[in-house]
């Protein structure tokens, strides 16, 4: 019996959250399918890859598409180019990406210029903003898929609305949320007194996190100026741990920025010791998409620093609170989560620990 050959794309941090509950369904079914997986190394720090192959139970990739410096149109090039190879030497019968990074767009591109059927994990998100790269990866990534597998409801009218086949479109639920079910289930059993992290969350008890990494957001003076004033008033009221994502700490220093005593800046934490922090904060104040989302699953309050957002299910049944970058907004919120007793919520539909299976399902049916 031949096996399908499924190629799975990672090349930035929430790839690698979203691929290993569907690595570890497939392994379930080695004698239908077998995988290889690519890893586009879109963030070259090594925070940002090696650690999560071991941390989330990947295997290590079977090819590993070299970097480059430049602009990110000669970065999708590099791994449009990289990605060719592999199709051509071991072609696939189906090609899965997940998410919308600059990786997810070119090897989706790819995928079709070779005529091999694609799947886009996490697709029909809209934030409605084309000044986001993000937006323009999702579109383009599911103008051109064969099969998509939907998140929240409004994934599905999106795709709709946009001339999808309904027979192409499945509401499986969130491979992000997979992996958070499946990690703190592993943290709930784990020694942190390793994590270096650990003993600022144990001298501060009550805290707030922050994560920030948006390009609108770190590559402007004046934003990051103004996101940064912020924080320091926020931090009078409630101490802030920071996990200093790679590219914002570049900006931080070539704007000179500065935070103040009670902002703790870290470097960029593995994916099971930054759970440790967050899951126990009062709150977070993020510009990422999965965190809107996993803060949701867990009921702890979110503040997103951005003035939309492509997961609205977050705000609609969750604890996530869309709050622009106007200071004065922020800190209203802030206060009302500090000040009020937790609103109730609702976990969406299917955000169960599940999807994974339920893709798998979809496959094998279509065999």
């Amino acid at each position: 019996m031949n096996k399908n050959l499924i190629t799975l794309v990672v090349g930035a941090r929430p790839n690698f959250m979203k691929m290993a509950p569907i690595i570890r369904e497939l392994d379930k079914f080695s004698n239908i399918f077998s995988y290889r997986l690519i890893n586009t190394a879109q963030h070259k720090d090594k925070e940002m890859n090696e650690v999560f192959f071991s941390e989330l139970g990947i295997p290590s990739p079977n090819v590993y598409i070299k970097p480059i410096d430049g602009s990110p149109l000669k970065k999708i090039a590099r791994i449009m180019e990289g990605f060719e190879k592999e199709c051509v030497e071991n072609r696939p019968d189906l090609i899965l990406v997940v998410g919308d990074v600059n990786s997810t767009l070119a090897c989706a591109i790819v995928a079709k210029k070779l005529n091999i059927k694609l799947g886009h994990v996490e697709a029909g998100l809209r934030s409605r903003d084309r000044d986001m790269p993000e937006e323009i990866n999702r579109i383009i990534t599911d103008s051109i898929s064969d099969l998509f597998f939907i998140t929240e409801p409004e994934g599905v009218d999106n795709l709709l609305t946009e001339g999808h086949d309904v027979n192409s479109i499945y509401y499986v639920g969130n491979v992000m949320i997979d992996n958070l079910i499946y990690q703190k289930n592993k943290l709930d059993n784990y020694d942190t007194s390793i994590f270096e992290s650990n003993k600022l969350k144990n001298s501060l008890k009550r805290y707030a996190v922050l994560t920030l990494h948006r390009p609108s957001n770190v590559d402007n003076l004046e934003e990051l100026t103004k996101i940064s004033k912020t924080i320091n008033k926020i931090s009078t009221t409630l101490p802030i741990i920071f996990p200093v994502h790679p590219r914002t700490s570049y900006n931080l220093k070539k704007f000179n920025i500065k935070f103040s005593p009670n902002v703790y800046l870290l470097s960029a934490l593995p994916y099971m010791e930054f759970l440790n922090i967050w899951k126990d904060s009062v709150l977070v104040l993020t510009d990422s998409g999965g965190l809107q989302e996993e803060t949701t699953a867990l009921g702890v309050p979110c503040v997103t620093l951005r003035n939309n957002t492509e997961r609205p299910i977050t705000i609609e049944l969750g604890t996530n609170n869309l709050a622009g970058l106007n200071q004065k907004n922020i800190l209203k919120i802030v206060s009302k989560i500090l000040n009020e007793s937790k609103k109730n919520t609702t976990i969406p539909q299917y955000w169960d620990g599940k999807a994974a299976s339920r893709i798998l399902k979809v496959l094998k049916n279509l065999q």
